[in-house]
C-alpha cells in the first residue's frame, strides 16, 4: 500500500505493479504538490511541462498497470497488525496490507498574508530551483534569512536583477559561510526586522510587497515581480508522531533503502530526510523504496526450511 499520490508515491505504485504485487494507492488528491506548480523546466528530457498536466500523466501512468488508486483519502493512524499493517483514514475506512510505502510530502510554509494566496503562481513562488529562471533579469524578494532563505537568494542572484532579502529577526539565522557569500553579491539588499505585511499586485501579477520596519513601526513598499518564500518546508506527518521515528523537522528518517524504523514500512519523497526536495528525487526515491519493499516482502513470505 502507498499512502500518498505525488512523484514518489506515483513511482513507488508503478514499480510495485510491474513486480507483481497487488497495490493500492491512497491520496488526498493524486499529483500531490505538483498540481500547485504551473512551470516545471528541470524534469529531466522534459523541458517544459506544468505541474497539473504531469500530475495527470502521473496517475495516467499508475492506472495503466492493476493498481487501485483510491483519492480523497487523509490518512491519521498507521499500526502494525498481524500479517502486516493497517492504515486507518479520516473517513473511519481503514486498509490492511502486508507492507506499506509511505509519500505523503510536504507543504510550504505560508506567510499569511493578504495577497499572498491571490498570486500564488503569479509572482509568489516557493522552490527556486524551479522558478528561478522564469524570473531572470527581474527583480525579485525572498522572505527567510536561515539557511534555506540566503541559499535561495544567492543562487537568485546569478539569474535575477536583483535581490531583496527579507528577515524577521534582527539578524539572519543562516550559517556565517553562507552570510559572507550574500553579503559579497552586488545586487542584493538585506533587511533585517522586518515583517511583510502585503503582497501587491495589479490583479495579473505581482508588482511588488509592503512591509513594516519592526524598529520604526513605519510601512514601507517594495516594487519588484517575484517573492520567494523560504520560511520553511512541513512534511505531513504529524499523524505519525509517536508510530515512527521522525527528525526534529517531523521528517520521517529512512536509511539508505528507503526504511523506516518500523520494519515493513518505507518512506519517499519530500516527507523524508532524504536531502533537496525535488520532482525527480522524489520519483527516485518512490522507486527505491517498492523495491525495497519488494525485497522485504520476499524475505517475510519465504516458507522456513524444514529440520533434516
Amino acid at each position: 500500500m502507498v499512502v500518498g499520490g505525488g512523484p514518489a508515491g506515483a513511482a513507488a505504485a508503478v514499480y510495485a505493479a510491474r513486480k507483481g504485487i497487488r497495490t493500492g494507492v491512497a491520496a488526498e488528491r493524486f499529483g500531490g504538490q505538483v498540481l500547485d506548480t504551473m512551470a516545471i523546466e528541470n524534469f529531466i528530457s522534459v523541458p517544459h511541462t506544468e505541474g497539473p498536466k504531469l500530475a495527470a500523466a502521473l496517475e495516467t501512468h499508475v492506472r495503466e498497470y492493476d493498481v487501485e488508486v483510491m483519492n480523497l483519502q487523509t490518512a491519521t493512524k498507521l499500526e502494525a497488525v498481524e500479517g502486516g499493517f493497517r492504515v486507518t483514514m479520516a473517513s473511519g475506512a481503514a486498509l490492511t496490507a502486508a507492507s506499506v510505502v509511505l509519500s505523503t510530502g510536504a507543504r510550504w510554509r505560508k506567510m499569511g498574508v493578504p495577497g499572498e494566496q491571490d498570486y500564488l503562481n503569479k509572482g509568489v513562488a516557493f522552490c527556486p530551483h524551479c522558478d528561478g529562471p522564469l524570473f531572470k533579469g527581474k527583480r525579485i524578494a525572498v522572505i527567510g534569512g536561515g539557511n534555506s532563505g540566503v541559499e535561495a537568494a544567492i543562487d537568485l542572484a546569478g539569474l535575477v536583477a536583483h535581490v531583496t532579502l527579507i528577515e524577521f529577526d534582527k539578524q539572519l539565522r543562516a550559517d556565517d559561510v553562507l552570510q559572507r557569500k550574500l553579503r559579497s553579491l552586488k545586487n542584493v539588499t538585506i533587511l533585517t526586522h522586518a515583517k511583510t505585511t502585503e503582497v501587491k499586485g495589479d490583479g495579473t501579477r505581482v508588482t511588488g510587497l509592503a512591509y513594516e520596519d519592526r524598529t520604526s513601526g513605519e510601512i514601507r513598499e517594495i516594487a519588484l515581480e517575484g517573492i520567494f518564500v523560504q520560511i520553511g518546508l512541513m512534511p505531513n506527518t504529524d499523524w505519525l508522531k509517536g508510530t515512527i521515528d521522525l527528525s526534529p523537522r517531523g521528517e520521517i528518517v529512512v536509511d539508505a533503502h528507503g526504511a523506516t524504523s518500523m520494519p515493513g514500512v518505507f518512506a519517499a519523497g519530500d516527507c523524508t530526510t532524504t536531502p533537496y526536495k525535488q520532482i525527480v528525487i522524489a520519483m527516485g526515491e518512490g522507486a527505491k523504496a517498492s523495491l525495497a519493499a519488494f525485497d522485504h516482502l520476499i524475505r517475510v513470505s519465504a516458507p522456513e526450511e524444514k529440520a533434516a
